[in-house]
């Protein structure tokens, strides 16, 4: 098609659940990537995994994602924080109706599932390997030229293209942004002992330490970590043997998980934060990664982009029913009052905990230590950090409470 309701720039893993989620609505889009679907589907290309929380899981199952991915992800029953391995913990586990916080998926897996679904949806046109060369938008709708010679017309551009974003920058948003310092060091290891579903976020001075279920593999009981260490640092621990990067795994463990081993390949990214002072302006929308980048520190960031998906989706269903625009300024006007609070609050929730945890002393030790054990006492406030963890805080979306809008 070269005219649909929206055109998607970035067909990652938000870009291609926004194009699945329009089409379960009937909305039309054109998805373009200059991506190669060889590279970015084959098993060397991330080895990163993402937690994906309760309520992007209903989405998956409202907009018909959730059947590629049943049986590949490890359900997670409980969440366990510490600060460094002294006494001292906050336990996160649902009652026995609820169901589980999330399901740990590998990058891999997750952009396979979602790929396939937007290539298999009749009202989603993915154009990979193609590049935007030039894109207009204007009173009356959004005109792009692709480096095929096509020309593409829409109502409403949407920006999917990650964290380097240059349809964000090249429409002049204010972007706060810094670094942390930080490298996340990122791999799979099998262990002796059952990780029993639950995710570990161990913290310590020189940052977090997460340890995150997978499913079993031929080698048994499988996790993911990510590992936190100062920049500085993260070419040395390049350059470590397996032997000794599993021994020293071992000891952030405390070795509750046994003997580890085999390890797999390893790799890092820097740690930043960026958020976008304003998400729309004329005819453009952010989401994901183009409008907020997060510390990982929670397991939030790609949940924050699906909750835009879901946002986004449900404005533009109710502006449709209307008979409006797709680039309609109100519908757009509601999107940024919806997204634009919440993602605050968390961009500026994992960046204090980012800092408070990095604070080193016996003091702030003790302090945090009391802290965590306070809040694992206290029913009210616990519900609310779940309710985070889970992505059912606020004014939430249909589409995250498995509902079609």
């Amino acid at each position: 098609m070269d005219q649909a309701d929206i055109l998607i720039l970035g067909g990652g893993l938000v870009g291609s659940a926004l194009a699945v989620a329009l089409d379960a609505h009937g909305i039309s889009a054109i998805v373009i990537d200059p991506a190669d679907p060889e590279t970015i589907l084959g098993a060397s290309f991330d080895g990163r995994a993402s937690a994906i929380a309760s309520a992007p899981m209903r989405m998956f199952e409202a907009i018909g994602v959730a059947g590629r991915l049943a049986g590949k992800g490890c359900p997670i029953e409980g969440i366990r924080v510490s600060d460094g391995l002294a006494p001292g913990k906050l336990d996160f586990a649902p009652d026995a109706d609820d169901g589980a916080l999330g399901h740990m998926f590998e990058n891999r897996v997750l952009r396979t599932a979602l790929f396939e679904a937007a290539q298999a949806a009749p009202l989603a046109d993915v154009r990979m390997q193609t590049r935007a060369v030039s894109v207009e938008r204007g009173p009356h709708g959004v005109v792009a030229t692709l480096d095929s010679g096509a020309t593409v017309r829409a109502q409403l551009l949407i920006a999917a293209e990650g964290r380097n974003s240059p349809t964000r920058d090249s429409a002049g948003f204010k972007v706060a942004r810094w670094t942390y310092d930080h490298a996340a060091m990122i791999a799979t290891l099998n262990h002796e002992r059952s990780h029993e579903n639950i995710a570990y976020e161990i913290f310590y001075p020189q940052g977090p330490f997460a340890i995150l279920p997978l499913l079993d593999d031929e080698n048994g009981h499988r996790s993911a970590v990510v590992w936190t260490v100062k920049g500085s640092d993260a070419a040395a621990m390049h350059k470590i043997s397996d032997r000794a990067y599993l021994a020293e795994a071992e000891k952030k463990m405390g070795g509750f998980l046994g003997k580890l081993g085999p390890l797999s390949s390893r790799s890092s990214y820097p740690l930043g934060f960026h958020h976008a002072a304003w998400i729309t302006a004329e005819r453009l929308a952010l989401v994901g990664d183009a409008a907020h980048g997060i510390h990982p520190i929670a397991g939030q960031g790609v949940n924050v982009g699906f909750r835009d998906v879901a946002t986004l989706v449900e404005v533009l269903v109710d502006g449709k029913r209307l008979g409006l625009d797709m680039g309609d300024p109100e519908l757009l006007a509601r999107y940024q009052r919806w997204r634009g609070l919440d993602t605050f609050m968390v961009a500026l929730a994992t960046d204090g905990l980012t800092r408070l945890f990095g604070i080193p002393g016996a003091l702030p030790h003790a302090a945090r230590r009391f802290g965590l054990s306070a809040v694992d006492r206290i029913p009210p406030l616990k519900s609310w950090f779940m309710g985070e963890a889970r992505g059912e805080s606020g004014d939430v979306p249909k589409l995250l409470q498995g509902i079609t809008a």
